[in-house]
């Protein structure tokens, strides 16, 4: 047998690259996803595994339900339905899958509920640090609602994770899919040729964090055609930054804090055209008194401070560090512990969007910032006054 092809790949591959979807977006891949279980339910087809990875985009941009291998079809002269096994990913399952050890028709729509969630939140509503406790927290229904969750998308999510499976709006004791496509928030959406439909272009919705922010939204489709707008030689990759590369050396053993650019006590930047000799002196007084020191691998850190680390619309304090190398690492300032680093590559991008927010955008994501001290610009201007160091050589073509 053949397979249809999918040239996009994984919607959780969208989920991850821009974090939250806007409100148009989120509707109309919504809708697609119902349509598609209306359809696989009128055939006697329970999913049992529906989840952002098994839901792929084609060439066109629209969707494909794939991964039916523990799927159930249910037999037409069957009064059962319902099938017993515990099958599933532990984000997306049903709370009777792990009470009663079956699943059913309306199991597929408590994972539409959590898609939608995650669509719109950047995560899933169920998270913890293992399984059981995931597990528990269905078991209870115990989630939240971020601020500034879409009113009508908050209220289909409500109504779809209900712990009672005869209740969910969508299932067939509640009126089936008629009901369901009734919903407010599918007001706008015409249902009759939806597959024939152009979707919309894949935007990102960051709403403001506090009142003296603003929304920002970003285009992922004008994102990729600016990647490889620059191409640099990659035998440019083993130059490291020293003053012999940028500027005219200075006095050896010099003063070094002549580079130091103190903004308080977690931040602060320095001055590029340092010697080879000032460096050592700059990692040494780095390593003697900076607590941030132990997370960089021994390199110099050239800019340093506070930010907001955004996932969907969800948003962590973390201290971010700008190395040498260069390194962009991210550690959760009061746990003391190194959380992750940005990927360096040619196709790199920050982009300031105000005076706190900016983008870091790289081939696989897009990294959501906020500097509360509303320095965000100088953030963007170092960061890509490194990556030309990096690739100098023919960045300035």
């Amino acid at each position: 047998f053949g397979l249809s092809y999918a040239k996009n790949g994984e919607l959780l591959k969208y989920i991850r690259k821009i974090g939250s979807f806007d409100e148009t977006c989120t509707r109309f891949y919504t809708a697609e996803i119902v349509s598609a279980l209306e359809y696989l339910h009128g055939k006697g087809i329970i999913h049992r595994d529906l989840k952002p990875e098994n839901i792929l985009l084609n060439e066109d941009m629209h969707i494909q339900i794939t991964d039916f291998g523990t799927a159930k079809v249910l037999s037409a002269d069957s009064r059962q339905a319902r099938a017993n096994s515990f099958v599933g990913t532990a984000q997306y399952v049903s709370p009777e899958l792990l009470t009663e050890k079956s699943a059913c028709k309306s199991s597929d729509l408590w994972a539409l509920g959590c898609i939608i969630y995650q669509l719109v939140a950047g995560l899933p509503p169920f998270r913890a640090g293992n399984e059981y406790l995931i597990f528990q927290k269905i078991i209870k229904l115990e989630y939240d609602f971020p601020e500034k969750f879409f009113p009508k998308a908050k209220d289909l999510v409500e109504k779809l994770l209900v712990l009672d499976a005869t209740n969910r709006l969508g299932c067939e004791e509640m009126g089936g899919y008629g009901p369901l496509k009734a919903h407010p928030f599918f007001e706008s959406i015409v249902w009759e040729n939806l597959h024939l439909q152009t979707p919309p272009k894949l935007t990102a919705y960051l709403p403001a964090m506090s009142e003296d922010d603003e929304d920002c939204y970003g285009n992922y489709d004008s994102l990729l055609s600016q990647f490889g707008c620059m191409q640099v030689s990659s035998s440019a990759s083993s130059h490291s930054l020293s003053a012999a590369e940028t500027s005219t050396p200075q006095t050896s053993g010099g003063n070094i804090e002549q580079y130091i650019h103190d903004l308080d006590n977690n931040s602060f930047e320095l001055d590029l055209q340092f010697s080879e000799d000032e460096k050592r002196l700059l990692l040494a007084k780095q390593a003697g008194g900076n607590p941030w020191h132990q997370f960089v691998e021994n390199n110099l850190i050239l800019k340093m401070g506070p930010v907001d680390k955004r996932k969907g619309l969800f948003a962590r304090r973390r201290q971010l560090l700008l190395t040498e190398g260069p390194h962009l690492y991210y550690v959760d300032p009061v746990n003391k512990v190194l959380k992750g680093e940005i990927p360096w590559s040619l196709e790199l991008r920050p982009e300031a969007k105000n005076f706190k927010t900016f983008f870091v955008h790289t081939p696989n994501r897009t990294y959501y910032l906020m500097d509360p001290s509303g320095n965000a610009h100088k953030w963007c201007k170092k960061i890509h006054e490194v990556w030309r160091h990096r690739y100098h050589q023919n960045a300035a073509k």
